[in-house]
């Protein structure tokens, strides 16, 4: 039988999508879900942490779309068989009512110490018993209460008193949902050594930066899982039961993954991220050689088969075991035709809907002594050698990268693809005509003044630092960027170099 476990989505729908094989994206979850399903004969999600929403407040600006955001992870994670959730602070940024209205549209517990005054029982509980093959697993822990009055038991109590209760429900599996951070997950583990688990989540979390999965260790005979944050990876603990099962009789499983291995598998599982960030920039680069880059990619695959191998350490002679992994999210897994729908019937919605609610946002004023934005084709009556190695870069193509997708209006990008953005006289959401891409100006600055009296080169920036391209390009966006490397892909003759 088979536990997926998630912690700290944070409202992370997918990657952005600016390089290559990024990791996240509920998609290729859904994918790997699907694929997977022959693995074990039943399988459960469960999540820790924060789910629902990136940040622990919700922008005046931004809430309508991260609303429309969490509603479609609710309903993916349904989908996919969420079974109970232990809430961060972040999942309570539309108050309680909102949560509710999200667990409910995902149908599972929200597993919290005290139900909040006012609100619906389910889907606050504080335990959740769920089948999983001849199994009954009693999932207990601590979610965060929010802005909710202080729960009348600490953390440990709070657990203790929902494994009592898991197995007066005939629980044979005790799994704790923290979200906790990991120290206070470890003293749980201590205090109460029936839980098969502990999977560890944060109690808050803020903004898009990425974390690494750290690898499974035991506390006694508990095991501590904790996956990357934003679906990066997710851990799995499957268990193999070899004995009768009783209601209410705790299984203990023993340990056949070779967790004392857990170093050699963190060392790998880096060198393995490390070439994939390194071939998904060697493939955009034209100095790389064919075969170089096959032989990296044959190095990668040699990586893989060793962290495979020490994942294959023989199962107990007798007696209850369990294997534990993390697995990435990567895009080669594909993608689940109906998540994908739902994706796209999300940013479709978002798009109309900030194309109204922002029809109205223009650009501020532009102080009598400062220069305006002036656009591409303004430049290039001066410069028509720089704009023609323009049109050759994918700066010339930002834009449609988004509308494609309907993405155009969507806050979380547009502000990277347009030339300006929410400066004075630049653009907005909605206002980009003749701003449209990454053109001149987002390197050298707003040129109406360089225009005006072209002979005065101190008007705009004339060679920016290559250090200008963090402003878009860094992690979690892009990783390993050398933005001294890759200056070179948008210059040519006519631009920074000399002409033929």
């Amino acid at each position: 039988m088979r536990l997926v476990l998630v912690t700290d989505l944070a409202g992370a729908l997918e990657p952005c999508g600016c390089t290559k094989d990024q990791l996240g994206g509920v998609d290729h979850f859904g994918a790997w879900i699907r694929q997977s399903g022959a693995a074990a004969s039943s399988s459960l999600v469960a999540s820790a942490g924060p789910m629902f929403f990136m940040d622990p407040t919700l922008g005046a600006e931004r809430a309508d779309q991260d609303r429309a955001k969490a509603e479609t992870i609710a309903r993916v994670l349904h989908s996919l068989g969420l079974a109970a959730f232990a809430p961060g602070a972040n999942d309570w940024a539309d108050g309680s009512l909102g949560l509710a209205r999200l667990a409910i549209a995902a149908e599972a517990p929200a597993i919290v110490p005290d139900r909040p005054p006012g609100s619906p029982s389910p889907p606050f509980v504080s335990v959740s018993v769920r089948s999983l093959g001849p199994l009954k697993v009693g999932f207990v822990g601590y979610g965060q209460p929010g802005a909710m009055p202080p729960p009348t038991a600490g953390v440990q109590d709070a657990v203790k008193q929902g494994v009592e209760e898991a197995k007066r429900q005939g629980a044979n599996v005790l799994v704790a949902l923290a979200a906790v951070g990991r120290g206070e997950a470890k003293r749980i583990a201590d205090a109460v050594p029936e839980l098969t688990a502990v999977v560890v989540g944060s109690a808050k979390s803020s903004g898009d930066a990425n974390t690494t999965a750290p690898q499974g260790e035991r506390v006694g005979d508990v095991l501590i899982a904790q996956a990357a944050n934003h679906l990066q990876s997710v851990a799995v603990l499957d268990l193999f039961v070899r004995e009768s099962v009783t209601p209410g009789r705790v299984v203990k499983f023993v340990d056949a993954t070779g967790l004392e291995l857990a170093q050699q598998r963190e060392d790998i599982a880096r060198r393995i991220d490390d070439l994939h960030d390194k071939i998904s920039a060697w493939e955009r680069e034209k100095s790389v050689s064919a075969a170089d880059l096959q032989a990296r990619r044959q190095d990668l695959a040699k990586l893989e088969a060793q962290r495979d191998q020490l994942d294959e350490k023989p199962p107990p002679a007798q007696g209850s075991f369990f294997r534990y992994a993390v697995k990435e999210v990567r895009e080669s897994l594909g993608k689940d035709p109906a998540i994908d729908a739902d994706m796209l019937s999300y940013y479709k919605a978002v798009n109309d809907h900030n194309r109204a609610a922002f029809a109205d946002r223009v650009p501020a004023a532009v102080a009598a002594d400062q220069a305006s934005y002036v656009g591409i084709d303004v430049c290039s009556s001066c410069h028509p050698a720089a704009r023609q190695v323009w049109n050759a870069t994918s700066h010339a193509k930002a834009y449609a990268t988004l509308s494609t997708e309907f993405k155009q209006f969507n806050l979380e990008c547009v502000g990277c693809h347009v030339t300006g953005y929410e400066k004075p006289g630049g653009s907005t959401v909605t206002h980009v005509a003749g701003l449209q891409d990454v053109q001149c100006e987002v390197c050298h600055g707003p040129g109406s003044k360089h225009a005006a009296k072209p002979s005065d080169p101190t008007l705009l920036t004339g060679a920016p630092a290559a250090s200008a391209c963090l402003q878009c390009h860094h992690p979690p966006h892009v990783e390993q960027f050398d933005p001294v490397a890759r200056m070179k892909e948008i210059l040519g003759p006519g631009h920074g170099m000399p002409m033929k």
